[in-house]
């Protein structure tokens, strides 16, 4: 069954302690531990913040990822995937969902990241995510940043 884990910002946190650098680190941790990570951004900015961050979060290094938007990719493909749309069969490891809800194909992942942002409409989209979860069994964590 799935895991899920709501990852929550803090308060007042700046672009470094943001949702598009937690994701990076996030990314990164999942990677390192041998994980292809799908992230579910269905928000265009964000998915373009996030493509420019993964390039440049690390000095000196860049974690190697696409932009995903349905179409076959050539191989060898990256570990981390960023898209809106359902990911191919190789990205079922890990998924980031940046998104404001719950994607229909969430329960094929082994894992679930959900990052919670310090805003208003935010945290009530999450807490909405976190009783779809809760309300149907699956294995909940949560993590204050």
């Amino acid at each position: 069954m799935t895991r899920i884990d709501f990852y929550i910002l803090p308060d007042g946190a700046g672009p470094a302690a943001g949702p598009v650098m937690t994701a990076c680190k996030l990314c990164d941790k999942a990677t390192a531990g041998g994980h292809r990570v799908y992230v579910n951004s269905p928000d265009e900015a964000i998915a373009e913040d996030l493509d420019g961050a993964l390039w440049s979060f690390q000095q000196g290094g860049f974690l190697a990822h696409e932009r995903y938007d349905g179409e076959p990719l050539d191989e060898p493909l990256p570990s981390v995937l960023i898209g809106a749309v359902e990911p191919p069969e190789s990205h079922h490891g890990v998924m980031l969902n940046l998104g404001l809800d719950v994607p229909d194909w969430f329960s094929r992942f082994e894992r679930v990241l959900e990052i919670v942002a310090a805003d208003a409409e935010a945290r009530a989209r999450s807490r909405e995510r976190y009783k779809f979860y809760r309300d149907r069994g699956y294995e909940l964590s949560t993590h204050k940043l």
